[in-house]
């Protein structure tokens, strides 16, 4: 096996001292105490992140990892698997939501192919990370080798310092790959020891009948790779290159301190894997919205996450996680701009 030791460094620790000193400068803004809610709370959190009595998000980092899975021979999605190689270029040129939302935002959009089934090859503006044409179909054997686990962990990692090197303040990862939400509802069955019932759901849209019998392809698998006790395990027998890369990029981001910014369904699942190999990684990660996947909500409570939208998306691509990013700007912008009673000359009760 390839190594992985570099999962299992410290988590660097939030500053607790800058977050006292934030409640206490939230106290003498011209409002009552905690009339902004959780926008305060936000701000806070974001200054122990920082380090700053003031933080800001004006460079954020928004990575798409892009996998097939060998699973959709199962017939679990309702497109075919040839989207993924497709999709590649429309986020390379614009024509994704991701990409719109990234544009919108002045973010840092990178793109990596870590191996689709139809591979488009070299495309500019996509970062061309090859692991294998996909992975493996679980309901057959494990999905990946040891080697590609550790390659699609590393890519993730990879990332995180690229953002790093170029200043980002906040990291999105998103995912691309058909298959996929059942590859995460796997994973997250064996991680929360629920059956595929209560997490299967609709992905790209399938019927009543089709989530059934995404259910039945996840217990098939959960039930051929029983007796598997560590979550690496687990994520090499189910999971996807992007689900191991987002894993990886989530851990590295903790260990950089780099604040997260966790998107749906898929990416919970990744969050889930990553705090299960280091609980620390959880005082990192920021929650964006509620998707309307059906066992996203078992996932943000076993997080203890409360996510700051429910707008029924389940896109994934990390677009909820953008769509979020403004209110995380406006709760600095108020931390950071509003006056104090003092300033303003006004009375306190």
């Amino acid at each position: 096996m390839m190594n992985l030791e570099w999962l299992h460094a410290p988590v660097a620790a939030l500053d607790a001292q800058m977050h006292q000193r934030a409640l206490q400068h939230q106290m003498q803004l011209t409002k009552p105490p905690g009339a902004l809610g959780r926008l305060e709370t936000l701000a806070v959190t974001l200054a122990a992140m920082q380090r700053q009595l003031k933080p800001a998000l004006e460079n954020p980092w928004i990575a798409i990892f892009a996998a097939d899975h060998g699973v959709a021979a199962e017939n679990i999605s309702a497109f075919p698997q040839a989207v993924t190689g497709q999709m590649l270029a429309n986020f390379a040129t614009g024509g994704a939501a991701i990409s719109v939302l990234a544009k919108h935002l002045g973010a840092r959009l990178e793109v990596v192919n870590l191996g689709v089934v139809n591979d488009p090859g070299e495309i500019p503006g996509v970062q061309r990370v090859w692991i294998a044409p996909g992975t493996a179909n679980f309901c057959q054997q494990p999905a990946m080798s040891a080697a590609q686990l550790a390659a699609a962990l590393a890519a993730g990692r990879d990332s995180v310092q690229r953002a790093k090197a170029a200043g980002a303040d906040i990291f999105i990862g998103g995912e691309m790959g058909i298959g996929n939400t059942t590859a995460a509802s796997a994973l997250a069955c064996a991680l929360l020891a629920l059956p595929a019932e209560q997490l299967a759901g609709a992905g790209t849209g399938l019927s009543a009948d089709g989530i059934a019998h995404k259910a039945e392809v996840i217990n098939r698998a959960l039930a051929l790779h029983a007796g598997q006790a560590q979550p690496l395990d687990w994520l090499r027998c189910l999971g996807g290159f992007e689900i191991a890369a987002l894993a990886g990029a989530y851990i590295a981001a903790a260990q950089a301190a780099l604040p997260v910014m966790v998107d749906g369904f898929i990416s919970s699942a990744a969050a889930l894997v990553a705090v299960h190999i280091q609980p620390k990684v959880r005082d990192w990660l920021l929650f964006s919205h509620r998707s309307k996947e059906q066992g996203h909500g078992r996932l943000l409570q076993a997080l203890a996450a409360e996510p700051l939208l429910d707008l029924d998306l389940r896109l994934g691509e990390g677009s909820g996680a953008a769509t979020a990013l403004p209110l995380l700007r406006l709760a600095c912008a108020l931390h950071g701009q509003m006056a104090t009673f003092a300033e303003a000359g006004v009375s306190r009760a």
